[in-house]
């Protein structure tokens, strides 16, 4: 096991070209399952969450190619082997689940065992299982396994989500697809993944209208073909270092279009911090202030603040002038990585789902243990910034959502430097 040791205090000045997000390559993998005809995908990171997934689509008898642009995969389900999701590859990820609704549609049953993830909190997927009854679905639980029938084919219906699910309303478009008359889903979330998973189920062929707002309306098509897809941007990725070059008082350009659409309420907390933000056509530049100003952060579904940018603008907000307040009100236990910044000299201070973050002057090296994904980065963040030698624990929760990681800094003059754990 590998561990990143990072040589804090020097600014990021210099490109850094953001990768395609992982939150819409994964729904777009699975939407292969709903087709014999092969789907290509373009701007597919290379990270641990895409491998594991590929190997899960394999165990289905999915087949796949790399492109001459290693961004480039061809998938194809010709002929799947069998619609059991096993739990020694669901467990992983939480975004296994998404198999279920293609699975379903197009064959008439699926066994997929109940999902795992980062350990941030409950993630109920009973949202997903109610709108597949609705849609005529049979679901049952048998140990450990959602069982889903539908001998005859799924039936459009309406589905209004009581709360927002990102993965219910992308498990349920991809169902709804194939189920006959039309679907509406009401409440659907709004995140930039799905509009994306949406424009490439409508060049497989798919009828899907109202992208970008809360009601996405399905109308059913008899089965569809071939298309060739682009996974938009990474916007988590692109905030991640935008907040390092933030915390390292640097300046980053930002390579990729659309950014500064898909990350409107983040931009608005860095400028409240005290950050320039030039926007181009394809690039976004980040100048750090000298001084950082505090700011409250309230995470919301976009387009408010993303969750998966907390935790790396708390490593930022530990060195800001006065006190901040984040609240967290997407996940319950996304206050993980509190101790391990705490370790390396913040002061922050929890109360329920409400951080309360006193800046201090510098923060100091240390060794510190990544909890999930997002806290890694933030961690990563807060030894770049730290005086002294940093080393993170659990790198393997960095390398299932960041591409890279240690070239792309070291690119920008960082000193990061990934060695095996003591």
């Amino acid at each position: 096991m590998d561990c990143l040791r990072i040589q804090g205090g020097r600014p990021l000045k210099g490109e850094v070209p953001i990768s395609g997000a992982k939150n819409a390559a994964l729904p777009a993998m699975a939407a292969c399952l709903l087709t014999e005809a092969p789907l290509q995908l373009n701007n597919v990171p290379d990270l641990a969450d895409i491998r594991a997934f590929l190997l899960l689509l394999e165990t289905l008898g999915v087949t796949y190619q790399k492109g001459p642009d290693v961004r480039q995969l061809t998938l194809s389900a010709a002929s799947l082997r069998q619609v059991l999701a096993p739990y020694n590859l669901v467990r992983k990820m939480r975004a296994s689940i998404l198999v279920l609704g293609p699975l379903l549609a197009r064959h008439g049953r699926a066994k997929v065992s109940l999902p795992g993830g980062c350990a941030i909190g409950v993630r109920p997927i009973d949202l997903h299982l109610k709108g597949l009854e609705t849609l005529g679905a049979s679901i049952s639980l048998e140990d450990g396994y959602i069982c889903a029938e539908a001998p005859k084919g799924l039936v459009g219906g309406t589905i209004t989500f009581p709360i927002v699910t990102v993965t219910g309303t992308e498990n349920l478009l991809m169902a709804a697809t194939l189920a006959q008359g039309t679907t509406t889903l009401i409440n659907a979330a709004l995140e930039p993944e799905i509009a994306n998973l949406a424009q490439c189920l409508n060049a497989m062929g798919a009828h899907i209208t109202g992208l970008g707002t809360p009601t996405l309306t399905i109308e059913c098509v008899p089965a569809l073909k071939s298309a060739s897809h682009t996974i938009l941007p990474d916007r988590i990725e692109a905030g991640t270092y935008a907040l390092a070059a933030i915390a390292t008082r640097g300046t980053l350009t930002l390579r990729a279009p659309q950014l500064a659409s898909l990350l409107p309420s983040a931009l608005s907390v860095f400028t409240q911090i005290g950050a320039e933000i030039t926007v181009e056509e394809r690039s976004l530049t980040i100048a750090a202030p000298s001084t950082f100003s505090s700011c409250d952060i309230t995470t919301e579904p976009f387009p408010g603040y993303p969750t998966d940018l907390q935790a790396q603008a708390m490593a930022v907000l530990s060195l800001a002038e006065g006190a901040s307040l984040i609240r967290e009100t997407i996940w319950e236990n996304r206050f993980l990585h509190v101790a391990e910044l705490v370790r390396m000299g913040a002061h922050i201070s929890v109360q329920g789902l409400t951080a309360v973050v006193r800046g201090v002057p510098a923060l100091q090296g240390a060794p510190v243990m990544a909890t999930d994904l997002r806290a890694s980065s933030s961690l990563v963040i807060a030894g770049l910034a730290a005086r002294g030698e940093t080393t993170i624990n659990r790198l393997y929760h960095l390398d299932r959502g960041y591409e890279a990681v240690e070239e792309k800094l070291t690119a920008c003059g960082a000193c990061v430097e990934r060695v095996p754990a003591s």
